[in-house]
């Protein structure tokens, strides 16, 4: 037995099931290694990543429609990898990245439920440069400025790499944090557009959510003026 319960799913992005194992509830723990926390996630931010988020299938449901024609998309804070599972079905060439030691076999798990070929994944620690995995033409990610310090982490992951004409693309449910974020990425030549909707397309009474876009300006693209 792993040490933690899982439960089976089956949700719907653009009409489509995706069949997704994820952790039974939020009181999972299993770390018997101490993988985790060597990793600096604590017993009660464990089993956030085995969870299916709003603001994840918010993020599923724009992967629909973004452009991936000859575009390297990277996703980050992956979790259990729907967005990724949709850019997937679509051909794109995503790689999914998670800080979580269990990110991986969960991804990989997920994309044999649903007869696709496996994600190619990367771990990675927002804080820690990871020259390897070079840049993209997008950056996308769900929920992921739930802590203060998380702006400035994500902005420099953005940062190292983004290539000079990326769009970043972040669904956000409202925690409080997007300001600052936005703000870090205006330095980077990054202008933001928002659109307000629903977070799922099966149940409206989940609430509505922020889509956040950035897009480097034509000049900064251009001149490479990037801070």
């Amino acid at each position: 037995m792993p040490g933690y319960d899982t439960r089976v799913i089956t949700v719907h992005v653009g009409g489509h099931p995706y069949t997704l194992r994820v952790l039974s509830d939020r009181q999972q723990f299993a770390d018997p290694d101490g993988h985790g926390k060597q990793m600096g996630i604590s017993s009660a931010q464990w089993s956030l990543f085995g969870q299916l988020w709003p603001a994840g299938r918010l993020l599923a449901q724009a992967m629909l429609h973004i452009d991936i024609q000859g575009k390297r998309i990277l996703e980050l804070g992956c979790g259990i990898g729907l967005a990724s599972l949709v850019l997937q079905r679509r051909g794109a060439d995503i790689v999914a990245s998670d800080l979580h030691p269990l990110a991986e076999p969960f991804l990989a798990y997920n994309a044999a439920l649903n007869q696709l070929p496996a994600v190619h994944f990367r771990q990675m620690h927002w804080n820690r440069p990871l020259p390897t995995l070079g840049e993209f033409d997008m950056i996308v990610a769900s929920d992921v400025l739930y802590e203060r310090d998380h702006a400035s982490l994500l902005a420099s992951v953005v940062e190292r790499h983004a290539l000079p004409s990326a769009q970043v693309v972040v669904t956000d449910p409202g925690r409080g944090n997007s300001a600052p974020f936005t703000r870090m990425l205006a330095m980077q030549g990054f202008e933001m557009t928002q659109e307000r909707c629903a977070m799922d397309d099966d149940d409206a009474g989940l609430g509505r959510g922020n889509i956040l876009r950035y897009q480097r300006s034509s000049l900064a693209a251009a001149t490479g003026s990037v801070v």
